[in-house]
């Protein structure tokens, strides 16, 4: 009896033991493309990222910046009122509607040769919001001003 119970002991360990082991690989599987670090443009000036890697880069569109290209693909310039980042989007969606000069913008990508090649675009869903991160930059700049002041 009791020879019985260190074994069934051993068991439950072993098998927690290997449920946590298979939990950990796949939270990691799951987060290999899953995780995208947001950067403003002066923190993609002061460290380069690796060709390779897809993250966020936020921001204000430049006035003046955006320029149409064939199909829905353009290019603009992402600024945080100190760097800016030149942006060409290769996605698949056309221009949102209120994605404008001035507005604050996310897009999604890789930095490549100095240019921004981002596949997914970030506008706001209405008149006055812009991204907390955006925002966040922007006060860290001293360039934010509040729209409802």
């Amino acid at each position: 009896m009791k020879n019985l119970k260190k074994t069934r002991r051993k068991q439950i360990i072993g098998a927690s033991a290997l449920a946590l082991v298979l939990a950990t690989a796949l939270v990691g599987y799951g987060f290999r493309d899953g995780i995208n670090l947001y950067r403003s443009p002066s923190e993609l000036a002061a460290a380069t990222p690796d060709p390779d890697e897809y993250f966020q880069l936020g921001g204000l569109v430049l006035d003046g910046s955006i320029v149409e290209r064939e199909g829905v693909e353009f290019d603009f310039v992402i600024t945080d009122g100190v760097t800016e980042v030149p942006v060409r989007y290769v996605g698949r969606d056309p221009q949102p509607d209120l994605f404008a000069e001035g507005d604050g913008t996310i897009v999604k990508g890789y930095y490549r040769a100095g240019m921004f090649e981002a596949d997914n675009l970030l506008a706001k869903h209405d008149e006055s919001y812009m991204p907390k991160e955006v925002i966040d930059t922007l006060k860290a700049t001293g360039v934010y001003v509040d729209p409802n002041a």
